[in-house]
């Protein structure tokens, strides 16, 4: 079930908030839970016996690590951590990778398997990043042990953040599981939140999605240039729109109920380089690489050395790209991010780019190379991609020319594109900001629920007429 349905938007959520209000407190988290067993058996009521297989052993793997832990039986706790890794590394690798790395063995090792051909069971990466997070604190010792089975179910499969993140840490939110508070003026948070990624979501990704729809599937080698960066535009504001908008949702709904979680975004196309842009886009992500992979492997201390740097943070750019999906394109996106991360941090430093000039062309050097990386992100294959960035260089001898394409595209989806760069600055949040308190307050705190209330209508009447509704991340 997407949030931006009709259904969810205009009957499960509504239901569920009735619900958990009307609830004495002591019941409101079984009633999450039922709430979201229920959200992801609409979609997917085979695979809820995946995600309840993972919750089921997580906790029984968790509880004996603890009880091993308190017993000083160091060794033992670390043979179960490492079958609990093993298992859930298993689970996702049955169902996200077995088949891409049969036709990988087929490719390059001239075998003969045959496609099995499994569904992917919608967010599993989330969820089960979410639980050896948990498991491993516990080992590590930072978090207790959750008794309550259905506690660390709700945490699991808490329906916000279940399918698209953010991936929540079960630090952040241990002691709000048992004890937290609704209030009036965080519900208006919430819903505030809610609307504004609703609306991030439909009116934005979504018709951002039909022109780069539109163009990736074109004979790159006989398409006007300009027409192709459109596209990878459209692709690279669609993608963001898409995942911050869902993540603004999730944060949203979360606060409705309660639970308060980490951002997620931080405008990152603002960007002055490369490693900031990575400490910007899906930082629950980002951080999860670094503590549970990066820092165990030895990151960056005084002490590694350059060629283990090196290695560590292959290991971790390679494995980011995996986790998006079973292909080389992938692969490719991350480890293209690794090459840039190094030119970065051992050849262009930062005391290299003090000067203005340096930073502003840093700057668009970062901008380019995120928007060429989204290019290959969203092709079919490497080669694909590598064309399709090759004809947006010009390297075919079609002209760049403003024809009928780009003209219908600026009539048709001019304003989308343009709110797209716009919105992805911090421009409306400075405004928020000194209208919040100054002699516009009055003003603004009328004008803007109004605003609100007119976006969210808008947004309503595109789902009412069938637009088109992707959501990126289902398929990670």
């Amino acid at each position: 079930m997407s949030f931006a349905s009709l259904m969810f938007t205009f009957f499960f959520l509504p239901v569920v908030i009735v619900l958990y209000f009307l609830a004495k407190e002591k019941y409101r988290n079984y009633i999450l839970l039922a709430a979201s067993l229920l959200f992801y058996a609409y979609g997917e009521p085979k695979f809820v016996f995946v995600m309840i297989a993972s919750i089921g052993i997580n906790y029984g793997m968790a509880l004996w690590i603890a009880l091993k832990k308190n017993n000083e039986q160091e060794l033992s706790a670390g043979i179960l951590l490492a079958v609990d890794i093993i298992v859930n590394i298993g689970i996702l690798f049955i169902f996200k990778y077995l088949d891409f790395a049969l036709s990988v063995s087929n490719s390059f090792f001239h075998t003969q398997f045959h496609m099995l051909e499994i569904a992917l069971p919608i967010g599993i990466s989330f969820f089960t990043f979410q639980a050896l997070s948990y498991v491993v604190d516990v080992y590590r010792g930072t978090v207790e042990v959750q008794k309550n089975p259905l506690f660390l179910a709700l945490y699991i499969s808490f329906f916000p953040q279940l399918i698209a993140g953010p991936i929540v840490r079960y630090s952040s939110i241990e002691k709000q599981l048992t004890c937290r508070t609704c209030t009036l003026d965080g519900f208006a948070e919430g819903a505030r939140r809610f609307l504004l990624g609703f609306c991030k979501k439909v009116i934005l990704a979504n018709n951002l999605s039909v022109v780069a729809g539109e163009v990736f599937v074109m004979d790159f080698s006989a398409t006007n240039p300009l027409v192709l960066w459109v596209g990878s535009l459209c692709f690279s504001l669609q993608i963001f729109y898409d995942f911050s908008g869902y993540s603004d949702m999730a944060i949203g709904l979360g606060r409705i109920f309660g639970f308060q979680f980490e951002e997620n975004f931080n405008y990152p196309y603002m960007s002055k380089s490369v490693t900031e842009f990575w400490r910007r886009w899906h930082i629950s992500l980002g951080q999860w690489f670094r503590d549970y992979v990066y820092i165990p492997l030895g990151g960056s201390g005084k002490n590694v050395t350059v060629s283990r740097h090196l290695f560590n943070m292959f290991v971790v750019w390679c494995l980011t790209g995996i986790w998006h999906g079973a292909n080389y394109t992938f692969v490719a996106w991350g480890l293209g991010y690794f090459l840039l991360l190094v030119i970065e941090k051992y050849l262009v430093r930062p005391e290299k780019r003090k000067n203005r000039i340096v930073r502003a062309f840093w700057r668009v050097i970062t901008l380019l190379c995120v928007n060429f990386g989204w290019v290959i992100f969203n092709s079919a294959g490497i080669r694909s991609g590598i064309k399709y960035c090759l004809a947006m260089l010009g390297l075919y001898g079609v002209p760049a020319s403003v024809d009928p394409a780009i003209i219908r595209y600026a009539r048709e989806y001019g304003i989308y594109i343009l709110a797209g760069i716009v919105f992805a600055t911090p421009v409306m949040k400075l405004l928020r900001e000194k209208t919040a308190n100054g002699q516009y307050a009055d003003f603004a705190g009328i004008a803007v629920p109004v605003l609100y209330g007119v976006m969210f209508l808008w947004a309503v009447s595109f789902i009412i007429l069938g637009a088109h509704n992707p959501f990126i991340y289902f398929n990670f």
